[in-house]
């Protein structure tokens, strides 16, 4: 028999060997879950890392932005003031990007809708790319394709200055090809343009862009006071459509050094 001395040195021993018992599996669990959740952080950051890889993974393009789009409840801010009360009105189209650009686009038709001729009057936002050719957009408008070249064709007096005129480049000089023009304002950034068919003669097309815009006003300058200002300076400069009397609104001397292709 185990005196009772002895039987108490056993219980202590096996009491000590279970705690060393339990400890070791704490132990061995907190290793485990440590390595769990350093492995966790280990997916994790290559997770990231890939994540941040993808726009390479997927090629160079950029992802596609919002662009032009129609604006229905926009109220028009210009006008062409009438000549005679018989003239018909054209479509007039608002178009907004997110990038805080507007353009207002005046459009004619002629017979069986045939496009006649176009007015586009854009106030640039953060979308205006400086180094887009201006040629590029303005075949466009005139309904011909992007690559389209265009050669310079004169310029024109308005109200607002001088206003360069384009074709397209071997248009047939016994043929009177639609013209397209241009004029570009800094402050406020502003950007007028748009083409004409209207007119049988080449001087008539370009009488008929230039009372085109002269007749051009403003209706409302929203929250932009330098657009009344320009409006307001141009008006002092504004003649008549008399086209009778001044067939051909050419700047006879510059016309000379506006050749070839743009």
């Amino acid at each position: 028999m185990h005196s009772p001395e002895a039987s108490t040195a056993v219980s202590h021993t096996q009491i000590h060997l279970t705690l060393l018992a339990i400890a070791d599996e704490v132990v061995g669990t907190l290793a485990h879950l440590v390595a769990y959740v350093g492995a966790l952080a280990l997916f994790a950051i290559l997770a990231l890392a890939a994540l941040g890889q993808l726009p390479e993974l997927r090629g160079d393009d950029p992802a596609d932005k919002p662009g032009w789009s129609t604006a229905d409840r926009s109220h028009p801010a210009f006008a062409l003031s009438r000549i005679d009360s018989a003239e018909k009105t054209a479509s007039y189209t608002i178009l907004r990007h997110p990038e805080g650009g507007r353009k207002d686009v005046m459009r004619w038709a002629g017979a069986a809708d045939q496009p006649l001729a176009e007015l586009e009057i854009y106030r640039e936002g953060g979308e205006f790319d400086v180094t887009r050719p201006v040629a590029m957009d303005l075949a466009v408008q005139m309904g011909l394709g992007a690559a389209t070249a265009l050669e310079q064709a004169g310029l024109i007096e308005t109200k607002f200055g001088p206003v360069a005129l384009f074709r397209p480049i071997g248009t047939d000089k016994g043929t009177p090809a639609c013209l397209g023009y241009l004029k570009r304002n800094e402050e406020p950034a502003l950007q007028i343009s748009g083409f004409s068919c209207q007119g049988d003669t080449l001087p008539a097309r370009r009488a008929a862009i230039a009372c085109t815009l002269n007749r051009l006003t403003l209706l409302t300058s929203g929250n932009e006071p330098k657009l009344a200002e320009l409006f307001a300076h141009a008006e002092l400069k504004r003649r008549g459509c008399d086209l009778a009397g001044s067939p051909d609104w050419l700047l006879g001397t510059a016309n000379a050094q506006l050749r070839g292709a743009l």
